[in-house]
């Protein structure tokens, strides 16, 4: 993201976005950074912001896209104050980026038996080593598959899965619907200037703003939060 962008993101945010929930403790603020992941601390602060709000409402935060439990870690700490559980939903075998050969593969995480990516057994390590196991259930599997079965209301979906339409979309169509009125969907990656990166994230939260359901509440850098306001998806 240019300075430009980022300043913009900063004016558009508006005072609510500074305002709100005090942030997670030190030692949840270390195992965050210490944690194998992408997202950095600003972000990660919204998001954490935005995960205290919703927990207000007494229903699960849901996580898609978990990876190695970076941001996993956030959601817990504040499902854990709330006094509710964090959800999250991957399958482990590692998004289109992370495959052998793309800019974010990190060979340490492939399992030598199979040959092929699981972040699994990093991100149970990761939630231990945060104190956070007994807080987080985590849902193995595709997606779509997961969201088929899953009939309960969300107080918060976190999109950061696959970065392909494809993936964008069945993310948005399987856990929105989910969302409950007042609840929050937050986007990770949204990017308006492909120069800084894949549109396909910025074409649901632009879907999300166009189906009159959601309302923009903060942004920060690329990650976008906003509120449900109305029905449907």
């Amino acid at each position: 993201m240019t300075a430009e962008s980022a300043a913009a993101s900063a004016s558009a945010a508006g005072p609510d976005a500074a305002a709100g929930p005090s942030g997670p403790g030190q030692e949840i603020l270390a195992a965050f950074e210490a944690a194998k992941g992408f997202m950095p601390v600003h972000e990660g602060l919204a998001l954490y912001a935005a995960a205290t709000g919703a927990g207000a409402l007494g229903l699960p935060l849901l996580e898609v896209g978990t990876y190695c439990g970076r941001s996993a870690i956030l959601l817990a700490d504040a499902a854990r104050g709330a006094g509710v559980t964090a959800l999250t939903v991957d399958h482990h075998r590692g998004s289109e980026e992370q495959q052998p050969g793309w800019e974010y593969h990190d060979p340490s995480v492939v399992d030598p038996e199979v040959g092929l990516m699981d972040t699994l057994p990093t991100f149970r390590r990761t939630l231990r080593r945060a104190g956070l196991e007994d807080h987080v259930v985590a849902l193995v599997g595709r997606s779509p598959q997961v969201a088929a079965v899953w009939s309960g209301p969300l107080g918060l979906v976190f999109i950061d899965g696959g970065h392909t339409d494809e993936h964008a979309n069945a993310d948005y169509e399987g856990w929105a619907p989910h969302v409950v009125e007042g609840g929050l969907l937050v986007i990770h990656d949204v990017f308006p200037d492909p120069a800084d990166g894949g549109q396909a994230p910025y074409r649901i939260y632009r879907r999300a703003l166009a189906s009159g359901a959601f309302t923009e509440v903060s942004v920060t850098d690329s990650l976008r939060v906003l509120r449900r306001t109305g029905a449907g998806i």
